[in-house]
């Protein structure tokens, strides 16, 4: 069975394509999804791949990930406000990388703090669809280095 990543979404990103897209890109999950699959599939590894507009769900998003090979979390808005997904991402035993499709460090002062940035190994942002890559590289780089 191939190792999997789980790749979880937070609020709004189910909007992609639609919301924003200066900002967000003109991809939509979908798109990203199928991009990462089949890249994933290319190297070996399996994916889950799931989104949320609820914090608690989120929440049990990142416990049930917590028996594969790494979570990328996208959580939107969650990320600045949720101590809930903080202490849910402090709670698992496998690598998290953190990630968004803007650069969130350009943009509003409420979008530089996160909850969920101290309990990652590492935070990629900027990048538009490309930062899902960059995340799920990051994870297998971390798995195959024996560092996770």
């Amino acid at each position: 069975m191939a190792p999997l990543l789980h790749i979880l979404n937070g609020p709004n990103l189910n909007r992609l394509g639609m919301r924003e897209p200066s900002i967000y890109g003109e991809e939509t999950l979908a798109d990203i999804e199928a991009m990462l699959a089949a890249r994933l599939e290319e190297r070996g590894w399996g994916l889950v791949f799931r989104q949320t507009n609820h914090e608690g769900e989120l929440v049990e998003f990142i416990h049930a990930a917590d028996g594969g090979k790494g979570i990328a979390i996208n959580a939107g808005a969650f990320t600045h406000t949720s101590v809930a997904i903080g202490d849910a991402v402090r709670s698992v035993s496998v690598p998290v990388v953190e990630l968004h499709l803007s650069n969130v460090f350009a943009r509003e002062a409420f979008r530089h703090h996160s909850y969920i940035a101290p309990a990652a190994r590492g935070v990629i942002c900027g990048f538009g669809a490309y930062s899902y890559w960059l995340a799920a590289e990051a994870l297998i780089h971390i798995n195959e280095a024996g560092e996770a």
